[in-house]
């Protein structure tokens, strides 16, 4: 057996007896940080090298480490919502902020469109590299499939049953991806100990051209709002606690994991599976690696999928005042990201989907600045006015990565 299948193995055994440990497993703080942490490194974590490294070569951790700081902004909005704007909403009903509250949820609600989209095309993607297909029409096919059978699901309330397998699989991707980060980190060690690490790799994109594909690239780091949301089982308190560890951790995580394959990246995107060129970037460095990848593609893009159709449903029946019930909110969702599954390639569809949770955080951002500035905190009204700015400057100048 190869020393790196080695490694792998043994790093991720000893990372799933700790976090599979029900006395981690079952601490209020950890299942709090978990449910925003999940969400924030489940698919981006596997589509942003190949996409950085496409755009901006070498620094592709230096272009994670901006989008990283610009979610921390977003974050710090809704953080503010949370312990200022939502006793708020509660005492005033009908005022104008629980209108652009409705607002905001319409837009997240969207956006929980897009996303499904996007999950469950990478879920096909890379389900579909066991066998080595790369045919998007194929991808395509076996998404509108999954996307269906999740709708008929949500529209029959079968949904719960999926919810209970998240707290397994999260701690199953957890671990998986320590496995790899230590993998990564024995190989470069390898590597500089032999003088053969080499960083040399060509930009594709420079200029506007890097910058307006950074833009659209927010959803690789989006996920830290759900924390908001939790407020039926989390104090306010805990909930802001538990959004800054995700995006504290989530940060440290992707920036080390562009850190360990810069060495590995090719400098551009293949023709055809673009999306899954993490396989091959990382392939060589161990037969484990591909399986790895796969499995914790599969688990991570079914699980957020399942999330953020229940989400988009909730939200359609909140923002419909229970005119539309969930169900049909699962189903409306479902049909939704089927005809953009169809209508859009899966660079179109990160794009759209940050896009549209920009202008949820864009929203959030102008909620946060009105409250403070009747709170008489001017610089975080400024901070969140500035906030509300780059939202729009994101959702006018981003586009998608090009193969």
């Amino acid at each position: 057996m190869q020393t790196t299948s080695v490694v792998l193995i043994v790093a991720t055994l000893l990372l799933g007896v700790v976090l599979f440990n029900p006395r981690l497993t079952r601490l209020p703080m950890w299942r709090a940080t978990v449910t925003p942490l999940a969400s924030i490194i489940g698919s981006g974590f596997l589509v942003a090298g190949p996409i950085l490294a496409h755009a901006v070569g070498i620094w592709a951790w230096l272009a994670m480490l901006a989008l990283c700081g610009m979610a921390y902004w977003f974050g710090a909005a809704i953080r503010y919502n949370i312990v200022y704007l939502e006793p708020r909403l509660a005492d005033q009903p009908g005022n104008f902020q629980l209108g652009l509250e409705r607002l905001s949820d319409l837009a997240l609600a969207l956006a929980y469109f897009v996303s499904v989209a996007y999950y469950l095309n990478l879920f096909a993607a890379f389900g579909l590299r066991l066998g080595e297909i790369l045919d998007p029409f194929w991808i395509r096919t076996v998404s509108t499939v999954v996307i269906a059978l999740i709708g008929v699901l949500g529209a029959f309330g079968g949904l719960s049953g999926l919810e209970r397998l998240e707290v397994w699989v999260v701690s199953l991707k957890l671990t998986l991806i320590g496995g790899l980060l230590v993998l990564l980190a024995y190989v470069n060690f390898e590597a500089w100990q032999s003088s053969e690490l080499v960083w040399a790799v060509k930009r594709h994109d420079q200029g506007w051209e890097s910058f307006s594909v950074l833009l659209g690239l927010v959803i690789l780091v989006q996920g830290f709002e759900t924390s908001r949301y939790l407020g039926s089982k989390y104090s306010a308190k805990v909930r802001v606690r538990s959004m800054h560890w995700a995006q504290w951790i989530a940060t440290a995580i992707y920036l080390l994991f562009l850190l360990l394959i810069t060495s590995q990246f090719s400098g551009g995107l293949p023709k055809q599976g673009s999306e899954t060129a993490i396989i091959d970037t990382l392939k060589p460095i161990g037969v484990l690696v591909a399986p790895l990848l796969i499995l914790t593609a599969l688990s991570s893009q079914l699980s957020a999928a399942v999330a953020d159709m229940n989400g988009a449903g909730g939200l359609l029946s909140e923002a419909s005042k229970k005119h539309v019930s969930v169900r049909v909110g699962n189903v409306v969702t479902a049909l939704v990201a089927i005809a953009i599954t169809w209508f859009a390639n899966i660079f179109e569809i990160i794009t759209y989907a940050s896009k549209v949770f920009v202008a949820y955080y864009a929203l959030q951002s102008l909620q946060a600045a009105y409250t403070a500035w009747q709170n008489g905190h001017k610089g975080r009204a400024a901070l969140f006015a500035v906030a509300v700015m780059i939202g729009v400057i994101v959702i006018i100048f981003a586009k998608p990565v090009e193969a």
